[in-house]
């Protein structure tokens, strides 16, 4: 009779085994943020840029060290918020955080501070009250200068609301109003790029599927604009020699070069790196 073990007593050791290595072949957190930085071909400083996430923050979560954050509150939203930045889910991130560093940290009624859109102050509703007092003194105001000019002829009335010149024989001669400008249509925007000056680059940056953050620099490396445009934003840029682009969502943007707008096939959520120069369109 044999006193060993069965094989049912060594199937636990061997499902340890396979959780063990099921363990070992998923990248960290840090590591998998990095991953995916690297492969959308942003640099820290980009990723910095884009978030608001200070520099050292991001090195320090991208090898796993959360201290940096100050708590698993904020280290959750630095890590959602780098996910996303990165075209990566958060929500297997926080699993997995949540599994290392022991679940889902009690509510805290502290606002969060670590989302990008936080970072800009919140419209405050108007001000009806002060509204309503603007009106009623507008209003007193034109009754007493109506009050005023009642005693003004009525033909000196007719002359100003038909906007004709009186003369010294009394008689007046109407005058043709001249029409207020229109709005220029999207064709006088492209004559407008076309004639910029020639020794200079212009690039055009409009915003029509959705938002995009943008970064743009000059030929001596110098930072023009560094934002995010939402939808319908456009922007200008124009330099004596080279522009150079950095489009955080290049499906997204379209793009006017001296003038010509850029044939492109750029796909929604990718990362473009461009440079155009005076003999442009074609990107550099």
């Amino acid at each position: 009779m044999s006193i060993g073990n069965s094989p049912e007593d060594e199937r636990p050791f061997e499902d340890e085994r396979v959780e063990e290595d099921r363990e070992e072949a998923r990248p960290s957190i840090g590591r998998a943020l990095q991953q995916a930085r690297i492969a959308a071909g942003l640099t820290v400083d980009d990723i910095s840029s884009a978030t608001r996430v200070r520099m050292n923050i991001v090195h320090a979560i991208e090898a796993d060290d959360f201290t940096a954050c100050g708590g698993d509150v904020y280290a959750r939203g630095h890590i959602r918020t780098l996910a996303k930045a990165v075209h990566l889910d958060p929500a297997p991130l926080l699993a997995q955080y949540g599994d290392e560093h022991g679940g889902r940290p009690a509510p805290t009624p502290a606002a969060p501070l670590f989302e990008a859109e936080r970072i800009r102050p919140e419209r405050r509703g108007p001000n009806w009250t002060a509204a309503m007092v603007a009106a009623i003194v507008a209003v007193i105001g034109f009754v007493g200068f109506t009050m005023f000019q009642g005693g003004d002829d009525s033909g000196g009335e007719a002359n100003v609301a038909e906007g004709s010149t009186p003369t010294t024989g009394g008689s007046a001669s109407p005058t043709t109003k001249t029409k207020k400008p229109t709005d220029p249509t999207p064709e006088a925007s492209d004559s407008a790029i076309a004639a910029a000056p020639q020794d200079k680059v212009t690039v055009q940056v409009a915003a029509v599927d959705g938002r995009s953050w943008i970064a743009a620099k000059d030929h001596n490396g110098r930072m023009i604009f560094d934002g995010v445009l939402k939808q319908g934003d456009t922007k200008t840029f124009q330099d004596s020699s080279k522009v150079h682009l950095v489009l955080g969502d290049a499906g997204a943007i379209d793009l006017f070069v001296n003038g010509k707008k850029i044939k492109d096939d750029f796909q929604p959520g990718s990362v473009e790196r461009l440079t155009y120069t005076k003999g442009d369109p074609e990107a550099g």
